[in-house]
């Protein structure tokens, strides 16, 4: 498999964005994966879209994407993040 790469975003790409980064990070590594992770603006990733495989967002998006996109509040509350890694996994995984 080629190496991924992982858009993370939220509205300021600082505060929630942090600690989903580290949570995917986490995630990546406990799973062996070949992925980059990168920590952005949302108002970046519709011009980095074509660059990566994924976006995880803990914002609304405000447009549609070419690349598959996960709403990650989960990681923020802690509801339901066993969900969301499988989630995570499952758009890595897809071919």
């Amino acid at each position: 498999m080629a190496k991924k790469k992982i858009l993370v975003a939220c509205g300021t790409g600082i505060a929630t964005s942090t600690v989903v980064v580290n949570k995917v990070e986490e995630l990546v590594k406990e799973h062996k994966l070949d992925a980059e992770v990168e920590q952005i603006k949302i108002s970046e990733a519709k011009n980095k879209q074509n660059e990566a495989d994924l976006i995880i967002t803990t914002t609304m998006l405000p447009t549609k994407y070419s690349i598959p996109t996960i709403t990650a509040t989960g990681y923020i509350t802690g509801i339901k993040t066993e969900e969301l890694d499988q989630k995570i996994l499952d758009a890595l995984n897809a071919e």
